[in-house]
C-alpha cells in the first residue's frame, strides 16, 4: 500500500494558525483542486475527528474514514483501530493507496511509525508564526524531491518521497 500525506502548510511549516482552523481559510483555489483532484485518484482518505469536523460531509467520491472513538455521520466509516492495523485491514480489502488528510496528530501517528510512502505539500504564501506544525514528534524524517509544481500566480506543490 502506498500511504500518501496531504497538506497545505504555510511557508514557516504550519497547517493552521489554530487548531481549529479550516484550511480553506487561507489556502488557494489551486490547491484545493488539487486536493480534491488528487485524493480521487487515490479513493481512499483518513483524517481525524477535527480535520472531519471543518468538513462536515463524505467527501464525494472517495472513501472517507475518520480516525476517532466516537462515531457520526452516515456515509464516514469511524475507526479507532492504529495506524499499522488500519493500514494492515484496508490491504486486506484490497486498497492500494491511501490519502492522510490531516491534522497534525493524524500526521504524527502515521509518521512517527513509518507509515508514510510520499509528501505532498502546497506551501502557501502567508506565514503564521504560531500554529500547528505540521509534524511534532521531533524525529527526523529524510525526504527526496520527486516534482515541484507551481499552483496558480503564488502556491508551489513539492512531491517528497520519504527515504526509509
Amino acid at each position: 500500500m502506498i500511504v500518501s500525506l496531504i497538506a497545505a502548510v504555510s511557508a514557516d511549516g504550519k497547517i493552521a494558525q489554530s487548531a481549529e482552523q479550516s484550511s480553506l481559510d487561507w489556502t488557494s483555489r489551486e490547491d484545493t483542486r488539487f486536493f480534491i483532484s488528487k485524493t480521487k485518484e487515490i479513493g481512499t482518505v483518513v483524517m481525524g475527528r477535527k480535520t472531519f469536523g471543518t468538513i462536515g460531509k463524505p467527501l464525494k467520491d472517495r472513501r472517507t474514514i475518520v480516525m476517532s472513538s466516537r462515531t457520526g455521520i452516515e456515509g464516514v466509516e469511524w475507526t479507532s483501530e492504529p495506524p499499522a492495523d488500519l493500514v494492515a485491514r484496508l490491504e486486506r480489502e484490497g486498497v492500494t493507496r491511501m490519502a492522510l488528510c490531516g491534522g497534525a496528530a493524524i500526521y504524527d501517528a502515521f509518521l512517527s511509525v513509518g507509515l508514510v510512502d510520499e509528501l505532498f505539500l502546497t506551501v502557501e504564501p502567508v506565514l503564521f508564526g504560531d500554529g500547528v506544525p505540521l509534524f511534532r514528534n521531533g524525529a527526523r524524517i529524510n525526504l527526496k524531491l520527486l516534482e515541484t509544481t507551481k499552483l496558480g500566480d503564488s502556491s508551489v506543490l513539492l512531491h517528497y518521497l520519504l527515504l526509509k
